[in-house]
């Protein structure tokens, strides 16, 4: 399941974190990635423990912390502290997957879920585009400032070579409390009908929903 949330940042928000980006210092992206994706990646990023990274993760936690629809698709148990990363000048990452553990903590988070928070303007640059591949084929993402992406982290996915201007983004994974993504892509959209439903006079049959829906995640969440 691929979800595209929109407007998890306000323009505003959006205005500040890249103010904020285009005066920082930046490391080869190569750095953070695995031998494989070293191979094809090209790009660079903020360094993760650098304090500019904190501060903006921060701003992006917060953020998802507010948005319904986030905690609807992700059901998230742990976030990965979002990183943020520029392609300019031809730069690109062509096809990978992610790491099926990242470090979180003291220990280990699982990576259910990958998410691209895209933060220059589609308009300001060319190429860029988020290619993901799975069984439902491929599709290319390019999204307005402040919108999201949340997509399986088994998908293998790229970015394609940004051939004007520059593209900065934030990325993150989640570990959610339903691993599959069956049966998460089934609760969310459980989850829209009885939202729907609680906006109409349909109160009894929006608890009755409701309840099936919460009984679902206990049978199938992890912890």
């Amino acid at each position: 399941m691929m979800v595209h949330i929109r407007q998890v940042l306000s323009p505003d928000q959006v205005a500040e974190l890249l103010r904020l980006l285009n005066a920082a210092d930046w490391i080869d992206g190569r750095e953070t990635t695995g031998y494989l994706g070293a191979r094809v990646k090209n790009n660079v990023q903020l360094a993760e423990n650098s304090p500019l990274a904190r501060q903006l993760g921060e701003v992006v936690l917060d953020a998802l912390d507010k948005n319904p629809q986030f905690r609807s698709a992700a059901l998230p148990l742990k976030v990965v502290p979002p990183l943020f990363n520029r392609y300019a000048g031809g730069q690109m990452y062509g096809d990978h997957v992610d790491g099926s553990l990242r470090p979180f903590g003291r220990g280990r988070l699982r990576t259910d879920l990958s998410a691209t928070l895209f933060l220059s303007a589609p308009e300001d640059y060319e190429g860029g585009e988020l290619v993901i591949r799975d069984t439902l084929g491929e599709r290319r993402v390019k999204l307005p400032a402040g919108d999201m992406v949340l997509y399986p982290g088994n998908s293998v996915h790229a970015v394609t070579p940004v051939t004007r201007g520059s593209r900065l983004a934030g990325f993150f994974w989640i570990q959610s409390a339903v691993r599959d993504n069956e049966r998460r892509a089934l609760l969310y959209e459980l989850d829209q009908v009885v939202q729907s439903l609680g906006a109409t006079n349909a109160h009894e049959q929006s608890v009755r929903l409701a309840g099936v829906y919460h009984n679902l995640i206990r049978f199938w969440a992890d912890s």
